[in-house]
């Protein structure tokens, strides 16, 4: 994998260039030292390290990461030589925790909730080589997308997918293909679109083709018909709504109310070589999550994610979402105050659930991904290290945590109910699936 860190003497800068920089970073540091000489640089001292590169796809979801590093939240908690590296797909992501950082690649990310999963099984590793990773919280709920081409605008789809059914029938009929898009097989896009179209009778695996496609090339792709629908977290449903090439069918979060969604992932072996510099990444991101939850803060965050080298894409295909105010599109209503709003912090948005991870796993048996004989128990136990989480709110003086590792069982938009202690039953009570 290609390494795109670079000294900074390679950079157009010369040697006093350097020290200058050098000296001003350790003079802004000493000041801030000096305001808090035994606080929170008093919970980072003695980490195993200072240094951590983390993976982030150009989400909106990624925001705490992207406010952890703008704030200076990395530095707060003692691990000021963290990276934030940007990846160019899920995939991409997946090899560089493979890799590791001390082989090029990363040592954790902004990362779909199942992928630990997956890379610690080998399940969607490439050679099947497993990889053990730990999640060590959750960076949102809710706040994704199903978008449909302007070519069904007449249908304004929503929750329903039985009007979709015909349509696509109709199309493929003409000799033309029919494709729905998500960004990593097996992980939350992928199982969001699914269960959409199964729900109302679709099956994704013969009435409709499944494409894998990188969040920032979903609009491009639909703008040229590569597909007929796709799921994706923000800006991209916006900024297809915005170019008038498709429409917003659905929230995520109306499948199923503050569902989790993206994780804080890092490979085990950093966790156990690290677990003070641990800690304190996990620290720093969960204070960057209460910030982003603020509503007065919105409009920052819409700003510092549009920059360059975060998502790059306008403030107006973010803000407004953010806010919780929808324009679907296609001429349905707008909706202002939605209850489906991206929460990064309220309604325990940040604790990882074992509940939910166990409901993941169980799709992802659903459709193939994961054996039938998976043990799903166990295998959440060894990977969600909500414990970590537990530790790092305590030092954070949170008083909310939860009682439990489980919410209970889990009603979905058509009526399904999954309970976390009784995988099996939910399995069997779904109609349309693909078992491996």
């Amino acid at each position: 994998m290609k390494n795109d860190a670079k000294p900074l003497l390679t950079l157009g800068l010369d040697r006093r260039d350097v020290l200058r920089a050098g000296g001003y970073a350790a003079a802004t540091l000493a000041a801030a030292r000096a305001l808090s000489p035994s606080g929170v640089f008093a919970q980072g001292a003695g980490v195993e390290t200072t240094k951590a590169k983390l993976g982030f796809i150009a989400l909106t979801d990624a925001g705490p990461l992207f406010v952890a590093k703008e704030k200076g939240l990395f530095d707060k908690y003692g691990m000021p030589d963290v990276e934030i590296a940007k990846q160019s797909s899920w995939g991409t992501t997946r090899d560089n925790i493979v890799l590791g950082s001390g082989a090029g690649g990363i040592d954790g990310a902004h990362i779909l909730t199942p992928m630990p999963y997956l890379i610690t099984t080998g399940a969607m590793t490439q050679n099947n080589r497993p990889t053990e990773m730990y999640i060590l919280g959750r960076l949102n709920v809710a706040g994704q997308c199903i978008s449909v081409g302007q070519e069904y605008a007449d249908l304004k789809l929503g929750l329903d997918t039985k009007p979709f059914k015909p349509a696509l029938e109709k199309k493929k009929a003409s000799g033309k293909e029919v494709k729905a898009a998500m960004t990593f097989p097996g992980g939350t896009h992928d199982l969001w679109i699914r269960y959409w179209l199964a729900a109302g009778g679709v099956d994704p695996n013969r009435d409709i083709q499944t494409i894998v496609v990188p969040p920032a090339q979903m609009v491009a792709n639909m703008k040229v018909g590569t597909m007929d629908c796709f799921c994706v977290c923000e800006p991209w449903n916006e900024q297809l709504k915005n170019q008038k090439i498709g429409y917003t069918a659905l929230t995520t979060g109306e499948l199923w109310d503050k569902h989790p969604e993206k994780a804080f992932g890092l490979r085990a072996d950093y966790v156990e070589k690290n677990p003070k510099a641990a800690k304190a990444l996990l620290m720093a991101v969960m204070e960057a999550q209460q910030w982003c939850e603020k509503m007065e803060n919105k409009e920052e965050l819409a700003a510092i994610c549009a920059k360059r080298n975060w998502i790059g894409a306008p403030v107006s295909d973010t803000v407004e979402r953010m806010k919780g105010n929808f324009d679907y599109g296609a001429g349905k209503p707008i909706v202002k105050n939605s209850p489906f709003i991206m929460h990064y912090w309220d309604h325990h948005a940040s604790y990882p659930f074992k509940s939910h991870d166990a409901w993941f796993i169980t799709e992802d048996i659903r459709w193939g991904y994961l054996p039938e004989s998976t043990d799903v128990k166990a295998l959440v136990d060894k990977v969600n290290r909500e414990d970590l989480w537990r530790e790092a709110a305590k030092e954070l003086g949170v008083t909310d945590i939860p009682a439990s590792t489980s919410r209970g069982p889990e009603k979905f938009f058509d009526g399904k109910v999954f309970d976390p202690d009784k995988p099996a039953e939910y399995l069997a009570s779904l109609d349309i699936k693909k078992m491996a």
